[in-house]
């Protein structure tokens, strides 16, 4: 199981969480101290170049991974459909395998007004992801989670994003974790809301929230090949913190930010 958080360059992490001092450019290197996996927001926005994706490799010991999210302009915009979208969906997943064995899941990650009447360009979809890149996809409509749609994922070995989050009820979310769909499980925890502006610190207190999820991934750990987790800021306020608190629920022993603090001469 990878527990991590969703980025890394937060400025209002130095000191909480990167020592005082850490320039932006090394807050990934010292990322990959505390945590071995982390999933990457901006490829949402665009493809990113094949430069850049090596930077992310290089930066990184050999056992992280990173997670990326499809851009936009295949989910979003030309909502799966067409020659032009299978085309990007080509183009990002070969700058993806740029990151060699880093390569992680990626997720498809729907708009909220993506609803279960465009089926039909799920099904046409599917197929055309590659064989050797685990994928899972997020819906943010209730409607789309039935047994006809879970059959769908697991005919083509995808998973099902688990999110807390304000769209589908925690509760059900958490039973659908007894449900795979793949041999991997991809889980996220957004939070309610997106009322937090300050990253620096814990501010709700989220740990019967932590608990359930972590009696569901002991399950699944034990099923599945692979857990991946990421926790947002918006969640309870500083992710780092939230995910050192995961860590620990699920018997792994997280590096503390003090720790972080004797590795900063070596950049």
């Amino acid at each position: 199981m990878r527990i991590g958080t969703q980025g890394w360059n937060y400025d209002a992490w130095v000191g909480p969480f990167y020592p005082s001092g850490t320039r932006v450019g090394d807050f990934l290197s010292m990322y990959a101290r505390a945590f071995r996996t982390v999933e990457v927001d901006s490829t949402f926005y665009a493809i990113p170049p094949a430069k850049t994706v090596r930077g992310w490799a290089e930066r990184t010991p050999a056992d992280f991974s990173f997670a990326l999210k499809l851009p936009q302009e295949i989910t979003h915009e030309r909502r799966l459909r067409g020659d032009d979208a299978v085309s990007a969906m080509q183009l990002f997943f070969d700058r993806a395998r740029e990151l060699g064995p880093k390569l992680g899941p990626v997720l498809v990650q729907l708009g909220p007004d993506f609803g279960p009447a465009e089926l039909p360009a799920l099904v046409q979809f599917l197929p055309r992801l590659p064989d050797d890149v685990p994928v899972a996809i997020e819906f943010r409509q209730r409607g789309w989670l039935t047994d006809g749609v879970l059959a769908l994922l697991a005919e083509h070995r995808v998973a099902v994003a688990l999110t807390d989050a304000r769209w589908v009820p925690r509760r059900q979310m958490l039973a659908l974790a007894e449900r795979p769909t793949a041999d991997f499980a991809y889980v996220r925890w957004m939070g309610p809301n997106r009322d937090i502006v300050d990253y620096s610190r814990i501010q709700v207190d989220r740990t019967r929230e932590l608990e359930a999820w972590a009696a569901a991934l002991r399950a699944l750990a034990g099923r599945l090949d692979r857990v991946w987790g990421y926790v947002n800021n918006h969640f309870a306020g500083h992710s780092p913190s939230s995910a050192r608190d995961l860590q620990r629920m699920l018997g792994q022993r997280p590096v503390q930010p003090d720790e972080l603090g004797d590795q900063l001469g070596l950049f």
